[in-house]
């Protein structure tokens, strides 16, 4: 087997690996809208979270069929973005049926303008791009400035593990999810020789060691602190899982 081969054949491997891990995250949220079901109400839970892996999953599908346009194979990354795309337009889709009428309102102008204005600007603009791989490059830069984005979102859920000494709301088998989730697709993208993937997935490595060391910490240490709500603490679970979701 030659080296280019053996890359390939590796690169095909941390990518179903990556797949799958990603399958398991964009699931990750089921038990709370399970619980929004049947209580017919979304109580506390914000949409935002789920509009930005939306985001996240057109722009890599977008990413991904331009890469065809220079003899590239994202095949691994259309299939993943394209469950994330079903499974979080699932999730909004439940969400603006049990939502209060100032919700729905909100979401509507979030989705408008966030999943369909913008996002058609970034395909129109590219598009008015006449090289396919000016565009692949113009276009993989966004998804990594946008998954370095989304990957520091959970700091604010690190901090408050270290404010409150509590890690009620950093669930342990989520930060290691996460954290094999972004070894696999960095390795996909290295050996794919795709910076734009491989890149971003260095810093979500980093933050899901980071997160796992501080479950370590505190583990412990007081799990209930008087001054966190229990319905807060339950929010922040579900935004801490929507807002690091998988980056491909």
């Amino acid at each position: 087997m030659t080296l280019f081969n053996a890359a390939s054949h590796w690169a095909n491997v941390f990518g179903i690996l990556g797949n799958i891990v990603s399958f398991l995250v964009f699931l990750s949220p089921l038990l709370t809208f399970y619980r929004i079901f049947k209580r017919k109400s979304t109580e506390g839970f914000q949409s935002v979270p789920y509009s930005v892996s939306l985001f996240s999953a057109m722009l890599y599908l977008y990413y991904a069929f331009l890469k065809g346009d220079v003899n590239e194979n994202g095949t691994l990354l259309i299939t993943i973005n394209s469950f994330g795309i079903a499974v979080e337009v699932i999730y909004l889709a439940i969400f603006m049926r049990y939502a209060t009428r100032e919700a729905k309102i909100y979401t509507t102008k979030l989705i408008l303008l966030f999943n369909i204005a913008s996002y058609g600007a970034i395909v129109g603009l590219t598009y008015m791009l006449g090289n396919s791989y000016l565009r692949l490059v113009s276009i993989g830069w966004i998804c990594a400035i946008f998954s370095v984005c989304v990957f520091a979102a959970p700091l604010s859920i690190m901090r408050r593990v270290i404010r409150t000494n509590s890690v009620e709301f950093m669930p342990f088998p989520l930060s290691f999810c996460l954290t094999i989730c972004a070894i696999m697709w960095f390795f996909y993208g290295l050996l794919m020789k795709d910076l734009y993937i491989a890149m971003p997935n260095i810093l979500g490595f980093l933050f899901g060691i980071a997160q796992m060391v501080l479950y370590t910490v505190y583990r412990n240490r007081n799990k209930n602190n008087p001054n966190e709500d229990a319905s807060d603490i339950e929010a922040v679970v579900v935004e801490s899982q929507e807002n690091a979701a998988p980056t491909t």
